[in-house]
């Protein structure tokens, strides 16, 4: 088989590009104790994360900002929201969760 160069290179490249951002940070953070309220903001950033993920999808239908006119997406996710504050458990709020997509989405 033929090792193609510049193939390698990009993958190589591409590997770099992904792994220092996410070593440099911990590496360099893993030498310091960082005070309390750094702590407690660092806590917040995950949650923050899946908040900008999940709501730019619940918000926009095809492109455009769309809260209630044919959102099934919107619905399915006050259902599932619903059901994660009821269970409390991430697996059976999962479940939920692509057990109403699925239904809705036979629906519509």
């Amino acid at each position: 088989m033929e090792i193609r160069w510049h193939i390698f290179l990009l993958i190589v490249g591409a590997a770099a590009v992904t792994f220092i951002p996410r070593i440099v940070p911990l590496a360099v953070l893993s030498r310091f104790q960082l005070p309390a309220w750094a702590m407690q903001w660092l806590n917040h950033v995950p949650i923050a994360i899946m908040a900008a993920l999940v709501g730019q999808e619940l918000f926009t239908h095809d492109g455009r900002t769309s809260l209630f006119s044919n959102n099934i997406e919107l619905l399915g996710g006050i259902l599932t929201f619903a059901a994660a504050i009821w269970t409390r458990s991430l697996l059976i709020t999962v479940v939920i969760g692509i057990v109403c997509m699925l239904i809705l989405r036979m629906m519509w």
